[in-house]
């Protein structure tokens, strides 16, 4: 599924959303920040995988 931006995605897709609500907080108000560039699960999975790399705490 592809939504015109993050929030769209957590707001159409109940899996995502389990999915983000998930992560630290500190992580979701990270992924706002990019909520433009986020579309589908596979690019917030990306994200996830990218700020983990980066140690994010």
């Amino acid at each position: 599924m592809k939504a015109d931006d993050l929030h769209d995605l957590i707001r159409r897709s109940s899996s995502t959303r389990r999915y983000f609500l998930s992560l630290p907080v500190g992580m979701q108000m990270d992924l706002h920040e990019k909520n433009e560039h986020i579309r589908t699960a596979e690019e917030l999975h990306r994200f996830v995988d990218y700020l983990n790399s980066t140690g994010f705490q």
